[in-house]
């Protein structure tokens, strides 16, 4: 590299461009964002500020598939439509898309260019100082932040922060409180709070930024929609009833308030309008996921339906199934790293017999589940134990993966069939043999998982009467008798 080139390389890693954002290519996973980017852009998702940012992503996304000409040409149309959509508000909007322009023509050898954007982006920041050193124009945090959130949920942190950072500087932004209630919205654990047990008072801090983002737009339908269904697991059927019939009357078209409502209507087990609102939506957005992900759902749960009926209807239950099965394979095969979706699809192949597929998917969920949150994991536990249980009859492997769906939860509706499943395995071991030290063992631990330590204690002290050197038991045991003295030392103080 020549003296201009390491000089100019030195300038361009001081800019805000998404090649300084640290984005690992192996986290990128190129072929779906490229597909979902394309969509988005081709149906024209959301505002057309949106939009613009689709085609500065989709060019970074282009550059590490190898097509930097491609790219060129994306950021050459994202800045006509920012321009387009900001008018003279458009300078700082423009500090990125200048930033990935000096390094693609950088990484192009086209050094006098790259120096040219380097220098409209520095034009740009002298124009429009910032307070501090350390900060951003609100601008680029939320660019930052709508590509983290666009990306896998491990940025999805990342996306909060930034947003926040806008927010601190302009507090009023619609923009920013609107991306930092989505942001929040998709990082709590909505599988698992819609499953608790028990009674919720206190709503989560991405309800409230729902509520406060609607104070400054009140027509926002997908916030209201989204809105709605937080407000499902806070016992507010009445209020989510009412946002949904407003989010219908003000985006009665909008294929991404129609996925939130059906995915309500679901839950809510209206599952002939779900499906019948899905696939409207999906004739016009046929290349989303999601959509094929939802219908897959309401299908599963016509089948479960059907599957309490004695006798049981089989035809009908195989429709269902495989329509089900169908439309998870689509939305793999539009997003390969749905993995909660490969775990349905291990249960669906071998209630269809296809045992071989089964276990070729099997091995593949197990091989990411410890990088999933904890309610997919716990999820796709259930689903693998259920696996090993039902159809290839490795009953001791099953016994692993419920105890390890019990030990992320034992209050959510999954953790609590974990807990119904290990407690049926011990009890049928012990009418066998009541000495078996493995399903006393399975005892302890439901027990402690559900608080009972001192019948935890008992059935350890069981399972070594009769396994006395089992590392594991004894491990077990010594952990509780730890907390009982703990607990003992609090309540004597």
């Amino acid at each position: 590299m020549t003296d201009t080139g390491k000089d100019l390389l030195s300038m361009l890693q001081q800019l805000q461009s998404r090649f300084t954002w640290e984005l690992k290519k192996e986290d990128l996973k190129l072929d779906d964002l490229s597909k979902q980017l394309q969509h988005d852009i081709d149906v024209e998702l959301g505002e057309p500020g949106t939009v613009a940012h689709y085609y500065r992503f989709l060019a970074y996304v282009r550059y590490l598939q190898g097509w930097p000409k491609k790219a060129e040409t994306l950021l050459s149309q994202s800045e006509q439509k920012t321009i387009e959509c900001y008018g003279e508000d458009s300078e700082l909007r423009l500090i990125v898309t200048y930033g990935d322009l000096a390094w693609l023509k950088y990484h192009r050898g086209l050094y006098t260019q790259s120096q040219s954007y380097y220098k409209r982006v520095q034009d740009i920041l002298v124009k429009y100082p910032v307070d501090s050193s350390t900060d951003l124009h609100p601008e680029v945090y939320g660019e930052k932040a709508w590509t983290y959130l666009k990306l896998s949920k491990s940025y999805y942190s990342k996306a909060i922060d930034c947003f926040r950072r806008a927010l601190e500087l302009q507090p009023d932004k619609y923009e920013w409180n609107k991306g930092y209630a989505i942001a929040l919205y998709r990082t709590e654990e909505v599988l698992s709070i819609s499953q608790q047990t028990q009674t919720i008072t206190e709503e989560s801090p991405a309800t409230k930024q729902l509520r406060l983002a609607l104070e400054i737009n009140p027509d926002d339908a997908i916030l209201l929609s989204m809105l709605a269904l937080m407000l499902l697991y806070y016992q507010k059927p009445q209020e989510a009833e009412g946002l949904v019939e407003r989010a219908l009357e003000i985006g009665p078209d909008d294929s991404q308030v129609i996925r939130y409502v059906a995915k309500y209507l679901r839950k809510q087990d209206h599952l002939d309008t779900s499906i019948r609102l899905l696939k409207t939506i999906l004739e016009k957005n046929s290349q989303s996921a999601f959509i094929h992900h939802q219908l897959a759902l309401c299908y599963k749960e016509k089948k479960d339906k059907l599957l309490k009926l004695r006798p049981k209807p089989e035809r009908e239950v195989q429709h269902w199934r495989r329509l089900c099965i169908s439309h998870l394979e689509e939305a793999l095969r539009l997003k390969s790293t749905l993995n909660h979706t490969k775990a349905m699809l291990v249960l669906g192949y071998a209630e269809e017999y296809d045992i071989g597929r089964a276990r070729e998917m099997f091995t593949e969920v197990l091989e990411k589940v410890e990088q999933e949150p904890d309610n997919i994991r716990q999820f796709i536990y259930r689903c693998c134990a259920e696996f090993c249980h039902y159809h290839i009859l490795q009953r001791d492997r099953a016994v692993t993966y419920y105890t390890k769906g019990l030990q992320i939860s034992a209050t959510t509706s999954e953790g609590k069939r974990c807990m119904r499943k290990l407690e049926l395995i011990a009890g049928q071991r012990l009418q066998d043999n009541h000495r078996d030290a493995a399903a006393h063992g399975i005892l302890g631990a439901v027990a402690k998982a559900k608080g009972e330590l001192k019948r935890a204690v008992e059935n350890y002290e069981n399972a070594l009467e009769n396994d006395t050197n089992n590392d594991g038991y004894l491990s077990a045991l010594g952990e509780l008798l730890q907390e009982l003295k703990l607990y003992d030392d609090h309540r004597g103080s």
